[in-house]
């Protein structure tokens, strides 16, 4: 009780902010805003300013990304075993500590990791590892975009965080958040990052929130595993290689309508309606958006956001705390993702465990009246292991109708394990592999439907 009154007459004495209170947070939200929220067209090309920046590195240092992640993973794994012996003192060192100092399962994991990038690197090995279909198209293809959008989104993301950006949003669309997804109104901010940016941003946006208190147990894995969406840029690569790109709009309104039906659904049901409403415990509940009797609700938010601003006392901590996140993500994510994500790949490509696992969406297809059902049905499933997949599948299939649907659920299914679903078990979000796979059967049994219905009645 106590502080919710100290929040209060916070608020209430707003009005003896300073100019330079005021520009603390304005100037440093219209920076975030600028380079993850406002969308720019380059070359015909949708994407934002943070993908800017990462596009210029990655073309700049395009082709040593792979000989300098192969480093990076092989140092994580050594560092993860040489701290076990070293001294308590250097043990105990946060940045050490964080980085290196993992479990018995996440160290096996760093050395798989590091096993497979150097086996691809050097072209060794068995080639269902170092396969342009699978190693390959981890180290090669996703390892450099997660590289370099991670290394921007992580050095940017506090100008969203710290400066009252999130307090201002999330308090005036929560009207229309809560009653709708269940959700704080900070989440739209979320959703619009993956939206324009990447889905990983989004994840790693809900992280860094529910680590900081202001998501609880159930609003983060929601948040993550139903507002991480697919950007705009990533849709229309997908439309093009499916050979549908000349009905984008329409495509993309399917993904849109069906993205929000999930959202609504998938949140009210097991897995998700089980989470917890607590708060991450070492920091506890830090959020209020809800607006006092008699404050307009812009007002208020608007007094959050400068409250919270004002609370940053230099720009070195910020800079700091930067780096020390892309330092974990380098060192302890992007391991993991060579290591799962090039084992999900040689399942995928090398087994038939994928087509086992949709013969049971065979006659729903056929009930649905899709086209060449037995040939799209393990494109219904395969998307779990990686996002493109089921458009590789999808691709030599005749019927357009078919097409359209397999590219519409591929960007609706969310959860894929070669980025998305790693990045969220590493986390401290708790959600766990088997809740992944049964939020991905859910989007995919809510959501194919809903496409069939508009690509037959309004499209086809």
């Amino acid at each position: 009780m106590a502080i919710q009154q100290s929040k209060v007459s916070t608020i209430q004495s707003s009005t003896s902010y300073t100019t330079k209170q005021w520009m603390k947070f304005f100037l440093p939200s219209l920076i975030g805003v600028l380079l993850f929220l406002v969308p720019i067209s380059v070359d015909g090309r949708v994407t934002i300013g943070l993908g800017l920046l990462a596009d210029g590195l990655q073309a700049s240092i395009g082709p040593w990304i792979p000989l300098f992640m192969t480093i990076v993973i092989s140092l994580s794994a050594i560092g993860s075993v040489g701290v076990k012996g070293a001294s308590s003192k250097i043990r105990n060192h946060p940045f050490i500590a964080n980085v290196f100092d993992v479990g018995p399962f996440w160290m096996v994991l760093r050395f798989f990791g590091a096993a497979f990038a150097i086996l691809t690197l050097l072209e060794v090995g068995p080639s269902f590892i170092g396969s342009e279909l699978t190693g390959g198209v981890v180290l090669y293809d996703l390892i450099p975009v997660l590289m370099v959008w991670f290394l921007f989104a992580s050095l940017f993301m506090p100008l969203l965080l710290e400066f009252g950006l999130m307090d201002l949003i999330g308090t005036v669309v929560r009207k229309v958040m809560h009653p709708l997804f269940k959700l704080p109104g900070r989440s739209s901010v979320d959703a619009m990052a993956s939206w324009m940016g990447s889905g990983t941003v989004g994840v790693l946006l809900t992280t860094q929130q529910y680590e900081n208190g202001y998501y609880s147990k159930r609003e983060a894995a929601v948040v993550a595993s139903n507002f991480s969406i697919a950007s705009i840029a990533f849709s229309l690569v997908i439309a093009k290689f499916l050979s549908i790109d000349h009905m984008f709009v329409s495509f993309y309104f399917t993904v849109v309508v069906c993205g929000i039906v999930a959202a609504v659904v998938c949140p009210r049901i097991p897995p998700l309606s089980w989470k917890k409403e607590t708060y991450y415990e070492p920091v506890g509940k830090q959020i209020d958006e809800i607006v006092p009797e008699g404050t307009s609700t812009f007002k208020f938010g608007l007094d959050q956001a400068v409250a919270k601003a004002d609370q940053v006392k230099s720009a070195g901590s910020i800079v700091r705390k930067g780096m020390f996140n892309v330092a974990d993500i380098w060192f302890g994510l992007i391991p993991l993702v060579m290591a799962l994500g090039t084992t999900a790949l040689v399942i995928a490509e090398f087994t038939p465990v994928f087509t086992w696992l949709s013969y049971p969406f065979i006659p729903f297809l056929n009930l649905l009246q899709i086209p060449e059902a037995a040939e799209a049905a393990p494109a219904m499933i395969v998307g779990f292991a990686d996002m493109f997949l089921p458009a590789v599948v999808g691709s030599g299939i005749e019927s357009e109708l078919t097409r359209f649907i397999i590219g519409v659920m591929s960007l609706t299914q969310l959860i894929y394990m070669s980025e998305i679903g790693i990045l969220l078990i590493k986390s401290k979000i708790p959600i766990n592999f088997f809740e992944l796979f049964v939020i991905f059967l859910q989007r995919t049994v809510i959501t194919l439907p809903i496409a069939a219905l508009l690509a037959h009645l309004l499209f086809f």
